[in-house]
């Protein structure tokens, strides 16, 4: 009677992945490492340019640091673990480093959208208000931005983190994911979680929903503006200092939407398939994303390319 009433504490937990699949493995293994090398190089010459480069010392290039900066700490928390599960056959984290984990990579989600957030205020008084932008852009005020973007996702993911890793887990360890998602952690807790599910449906209303409503909000503006100024090549100026940046939200949140807005299938066969299909869908949002930023902002920006030739012929003739 003692027994049955024992719970065993867990101390580790079992990443479940692609298991099921050792072929794919290997495949995804080369796939992915080549991605991750694509964004750490990509966005380490972003940051790179616009710090060396003074043309780039603008509110804009600060904003865009930050994000290259947050999107190589952001696939750095999971796709090592990602990678090393690929070749390892029992692919076990502690507790505490699935918590260290969790917590990196929710707090780099939720900066982003943040940040994300800051950037279209950015180009609003850019392009609405361009007599103002010196002022209302000052140093003074975008350094707090990019701070408070960060600190806000910080401690939204230490509040979620925490409400999770309090919570009992006992006999089943085995996540269903390739790293700790807090969602797919939460469904292996033996303990009521609906305190869990609210905060995390407040949370995302706070991190999702407001900075998506905040950014379609001056993107009307900014659109607005653009189609008022009369000529043609005024308008296409005006538009390209900002499409770069439109072209990351669309990115960002389609995705999200994407994976989220899928109906579930409800064949036994069918849901097994769409299992190995949602988790390569969350895998590939944490690299695609933050692997397109640096090639978006490239491509679409003169003074981005220019700053990045102008970085390679000196290192060429050094």
């Amino acid at each position: 009677m003692e027994s049955a009433n024992q719970t065993v504490s867990v101390t580790e937990f079992i990443l479940l992945g692609l298991s099921a699949h050792p072929r794919l493995e290997k495949t995804f293994f080369v796939l992915i490492l080549l991605m991750y090398l694509v964004i750490l190089l990509g966005n380490g010459v972003l940051i790179l340019v616009t710090v060396l480069d003074s043309r780039l010392h603008t509110p804009m290039y600060f904003f865009l640091g930050n994000l290259s900066f947050l999107d190589i700490c952001y696939t750095t928390s999971s796709v090592p673990l990602v990678l090393d599960g690929f070749l390892t056959p029992r692919k076990t984290i502690s507790f505490s480093a699935c918590a260290i984990q969790m917590f990196l990579s929710f707090a780099m989600g939720a900066t982003e959208c943040v940040l994300l957030g800051m950037m279209a205020f950015d180009r609003y008084v850019a392009i609405c208000n361009p007599l103002r932008y010196p002022v209302v852009m000052s140093k003074a005020a975008y350094v707090p931005m990019a701070v408070s973007s960060w600190a806000a996702g910080s401690a939204a993911s230490m509040i979620q983190t925490s409400l999770a890793m309090k919570l009992p887990f006992c006999g089943n360890n085995v996540i269903n994911h390739f790293t700790c998602e807090i969602l797919a952690v939460l469904k292996l807790a033996c303990a009521d979680i609906s305190i869990n599910v609210i905060s995390m449906g407040v949370t995302n209303v706070i991190f999702l929903g407001v900075p998506v409503l905040f950014i379609f909000v001056s993107y009307i503006f900014i659109l607005s503006t653009i189609l008022r100024i009369p000529s043609s090549e005024g308008r296409k100026k005006a538009f390209s200092t900002c499409s770069a940046h439109l072209a990351v939200v669309v990115v960002f949140y389609g995705t999200i939407l994407f994976m989220y807005g899928k109906p579930k299938s409800k064949d036994p066969l069918g849901a097994d398939k769409q299992d190995v299909s949602d988790k390569l869908t969350s895998l590939f949002y944490g690299v695609v994303t933050p692997m397109l930023n640096p090639i978006i902002y490239s491509l679409r920006n003169k003074d981005v390319k220019a700053a990045v030739r102008n970085l390679v012929s000196q290192k060429c003739f050094t």
